[in-house]
Parts: structure tokens; C-alpha cells; sequence
């Protein structure tokens, strides 16, 4: 056993207590001591802009005002119906949520997906409900190799474990590189993505007949989702639902 491994299994043996002294409990947003481990300090906890209802029953954006009547849909809903049957997603893509973002997906804070993951389970909770399968939107292999890791895997294998759910990361994979969605409207967002998806013929008995659970990091202007829904229904899947951490909500409408 190296030095490095005996010390590692030593942390491992005291009790949380003793570890808190170590390493005390810092912010997952801005790194300022906290209670707990994981916990959002309260300046973060307050720039959260929590998304709650009324929403838009089809995209998840939130609505201003409650008009109090029947199943809410927003204009784009009624125009432009998703791929996906239903999208919810945590916060507002702004302030606290996109730092959250950017250090998991920029900065390898892959402690991250846990806590994200676990505000995702209470905001898709409806969802998960319904949900057999978890899938995650996937990367092309090559950006893949480039960042390592996946943070859309990482969150969704979170929220199927926490949900005791079936979690299919090979259940999609992107066939196609695309390039980079910053930017582009939401007509070339589309357009980026056609046939960027498929789900593997070793898949197709995993998904058939089955409500899946797509997850990614952030919902832009839903082309992605609807992106790997469609796939994901031609691959045999029953329905699809869309669970992220932020969305951003103006460019959703």
C-alpha cells in the first residue's frame, strides 16, 4: 500500500465528524463554508431562481401569472408541440445555476452531479414517477475522449440510482459531430442536430415499449431534446420526458 492509499483509507475509517474538521463543508456554489457537505450557502441558495409552477405543461418554462385554468401550454407548445412529452428542469440557467454548471462540466467538479442531481429528482419527481428508464443525452466519442467524462451521464446515473431506475447509458449515442449550439437560432439548432442520434440495435430491447427518462445538464431551446427524443422513439421507446438542471427559459418562449 502507497502512502497516498493509506492515508486515503485512514480518511475513510473516522467517523463524518472528524472529516468535517479535515475538510470542513464548503459551498457547491461559491466555496464558502456551510453546514453541511453539498449545501448551497444562503447567498446562493437565494440567487437560485428556482423554477415552480404554473409551467408550461409541455416545455417546463414557467408562466408569469397562474391563470387557473385546465392544462397549462405555453404559445410555443400549442404551435410547436416537442418530441418529448413533458420538460422540467431545476433553475433558471443564470447566475448560481450556470456557475454550478460550468464547474461540473468546465472545472471537473465531478462531486457536482450529486447535488444537481439530487434537486432534479425533486423537480422531476412527476417524472420520475412514470419513468422505467433513465437515459442521458449522449457526447460524440470525440468530445467525449476530449472532457473525459459525460455530465449528463453523471447526473442521470445519480437520479437512477436515487429512484432505484433502470439507467441506460448506451440507450443513445451520437453518430454524427455536430458543431457547437452557442449561437445558432433555433431553426439551425434543429438543423445541427438532425440525425445526430440513434439508438443501438443492442439497445432496442432495453427501450421498447418503455417511458424513458431523457437527462442532460441544460435545456437551451429544446433542439437537443427533441433531437434525442425523436430518436429515442423511433429506437422503440414508448414516450420520452426531459429532465435537466437549468433551462433557458427565454430562448425556449
Amino acid at each position: 500500500m502507497t502512502a497516498f492509499q493509506a492515508v486515503v483509507s485512514a480518511l475513510r475509517g473516522l467517523p463524518r465528524g472528524a472529516l468535517s474538521l479535515i475538510y470542513p463543508p464548503t459551498c457547491s456554489g461559491c466555496g464558502a463554508a456551510t453546514a453541511d457537505p453539498g449545501a448551497l450557502c444562503p447567498t446562493c441558495w437565494s440567487g437560485l431562481r428556482l423554477i415552480e409552477e404554473p409551467v408550461c405543461q409541455r416545455y417546463g418554462t414557467p408562466f408569469a401569472l397562474d391563470l387557473g385554468v385546465g392544462p397549462l401550454l405555453s404559445p410555443r407548445a400549442i404551435a410547436d408541440p416537442p418530441a418529448f412529452e413533458r420538460a422540467r428542469a431545476v433553475a433558471l440557467y443564470d447566475g448560481v445555476a450556470r456557475r454550478l454548471v460550468h464547474r461540473l462540466k468546465y472545472e471537473d467538479r465531478l462531486d457536482l452531479a450529486g447535488v444537481m442531481a439530487r434537486m432534479m429528482a425533486a423537480s422531476g419527481r412527476a417524472l420520475i414517477a412514470e419513468a422505467e428508464c433513465v437515459v442521458p443525452v449522449p457526447l460524440h466519442r470525440t468530445r467525449l475522449w476530449r472532457r473525459r467524462f459525460n455530465q449528463a451521464a453523471l447526473l442521470g446515473r445519480a437520479i437512477a440510482a436515487g429512484a432505484d431506475l433502470d439507467f441506460a447509458p448506451a440507450g443513445l449515442i451520437r453518430v454524427r459531430a455536430t458543431r457547437p449550439q452557442v449561437g445558432l437560432s433555433r431553426a439551425a439548432r434543429a438543423e445541427n442536430l438532425s440525425g445526430a442520434f440513434r439508438v443501438p440495435a443492442a439497445e432496442v430491447h432495453r427501450l421498447r415499449g418503455r417511458r424513458v427518462l431523457l437527462v442532460d445538464d441544460v435545456t437551451t431551446t429544446g433542439a437537443t431534446g427533441n433531437a434525442a427524443a425523436r430518436a429515442l422513439r423511433r429506437g422503440g421507446a414508448g414516450s420520452v420526458d426531459l429532465l435537466t438542471f437549468a433551462l433557458v427559459a427565454d430562448a425556449m418562449g
